[in-house]
């Protein structure tokens, strides 16, 4: 299976490719949405975080029908191999096609989460020939840090009911319900002392990772969790010099480093702890690797309490899969993910991403960290980037369109799923849009260096949607 960029959908994410576009980087990429509206005649608005909204008026015939949102997310996640050497500022992405069809990009992430859908939406309005009824874009920003660009977006600029989202997949998969969720931080501060022991690096890694909602019930290792509990572990005098592990609050993290200080003997308990450790991943994430090597001495580390307080509320933090749905077989229902720990000066940084499919849920989880840090000094605790979950619809003239649709083209059954994932359909069912449907090809190992993209489904998925739009006369 070629990447044929003579097909629309494929030279645009092709296109994407090309322009940074991490959480937070996203002016260039929208700067490509405004020009790109320019060039093609059309009505466009940008507001002050770069997110863009694209007005396509309706095909002959379908002038008067009712309009129809497309909306896709226009930040990716920037995960790399520390081998790859790459610059997610600055440097395009390096694609390649596997012997079996899959696209991927070389020792990162892909950013087919969301980058299929943003490539649909500018091939469907770069199409002449397609029917279709009034068009509203929706090119958001910061979905993968808190859906910060939905939740900033103006309402009054949407007059559409009915909506496409287009951070989907599965092609003959629907989801029908999101989870809610917030961000917590939790700042540790302690004292800085000067070091007068030898210097440890403890490096773990060979973990899978993977989306924080739809990998986290799969019992994945978390690289910051189980490199302090390595440390716990040891049972020996440490003092903490930093701790760096995770790239993102919504990805399992794969690797940590935590360097450290101590003159006591420890390796043989440390190689006991791995290997005990590997009998539980065995068959969640074999990969695991954890090895530890002296490195040269730090003048400063933190003092004995400190440390202590920074390994024990890391060890005793919650993490993974909380609770399970009773209704809804397999579905996770609450979950958190230890996504980033980070050293900076006298403080130590945790950033964790909390989900669940009830409010009551992530309340309990930030009261709970809230009580365990209240068991220490000088941790503060904060919340930020809430969203909310959406709801199963019952009644959607958009989901029994699809579900025709996907029957007549594969002769399958539209599946119907509740994911623990969140995605903007909460946010814009808030705003007024009452028929939501959400679609997109096949793609795996989102959140990942491994991520790829199905291109044989990629075109069958585009053809799929392309049928929908028709149907919303």
């Amino acid at each position: 299976m070629n990447f044929d960029l003579n097909k629309a959908h494929c030279y645009y994410f092709n296109e994407l490719c090309k322009i940074p576009h991490g959480s937070t980087n996203e002016e260039a990429i929208s700067d490509y949405f405004v020009e790109f509206a320019k060039k093609h005649n059309l009505d466009f608005y940008r507001d002050d975080i770069y997110n863009v909204i694209i007005y396509k008026p309706g095909s002959k015939g379908y002038e008067n029908s009712d309009p129809l949102i497309l909306q896709g997310h226009s930040d990716m996640v920037c995960e790399a191999n520390k081998s790859a050497n790459f610059d997610f500022t600055k440097d395009p992405l390096k694609l390649y096609v596997d012997d079996e069809g899959w696209l991927h990009a070389d020792g990162t992430t892909l950013g087919a989460d969301d980058g299929m859908g943003i490539a649909y939406m500018l091939a469907i309005l770069a199409d002449e020939d397609l029917p279709h009824p009034p068009l509203e874009c929706i090119f958001t920003v910061q979905e993968e840090i808190g859906l910060i660009g939905a939740l900033h977006l103006d309402p009054s600029k949407i007059s559409a009911k009915r909506m496409i989202c287009l951070d989907g997949g599965g092609e003959i998969e629907t989801c029908i319900s999101t989870a809610g969720g917030t961000q917590v931080t939790s700042d540790i501060k302690g004292n800085i002392v000067s070091n007068n022991k030898k210097t440890y690096s403890l490096f773990v890694s060979g973990l899978s990772g993977g989306h924080s909602g739809s990998e986290i019930s799969k019992e994945k290792g978390n690289a910051n969790k189980l490199a302090v509990r390595l440390i716990k572990n040891l049972d020996c005098p440490v003092n903490i010099v930093s701790i760096e592990g995770g790239l993102k609050e919504n990805a399992i993290p794969r690797e940590c480093e935590l360097v450290f200080a101590t003159d006591s003997e420890f390796m043989s308990k440390f190689e006991k702890d791995v290997e005990d450790i590997k009998v539980e991943l065995e068959f969640s994430d074999n990969g695991f690797k954890a090895e530890i090597k002296e490195i040269e001495q730090a003048d400063k580390c933190f003092d004995d309490a400190s440390s202590k307080k920074i390994i024990d509320f890391i060890y005793l933090l919650p993490n993974g899969l909380i609770a399970r749905s009773m209704a809804i077989p397999g579905l996770t229902l609450t979950s958190l993910n230890t996504g980033i720990i980070e050293t900076n000066d006298d403080h130590v940084v945790i950033t964790s991403s909390l989900r669940s499919a009830v409010d009551s849920g992530i309340k309990d989880l930030v009261l709970q960290i809230r009580t365990l840090a209240s068991l220490f000094t000088d941790i503060n605790i904060t919340t930020s980037s809430e969203y909310p979950g959406w709801n199963y619809v019952p009644v959607s003239p958009l989901r029994d369109k699809l579900a025709v649709i996907v029957l007549e083209k594969s002769g399958k059954e539209l599946i119907k799923e509740a994911v623990h994932a969140g995605n903007e359909c909460g946010v814009f069912s808030s705003y007024g849009v009452k028929d939501i449907v959400s679609y997109g090809a096949i793609s795996k190992y989102v959140h990942t260096p491994d991520e790829k993209l199905d291109l044989a489904s990629f075109d069958r998925s585009y053809d799929i949607l392309t049928t929908l739009i028709k149907e919303c006369k």
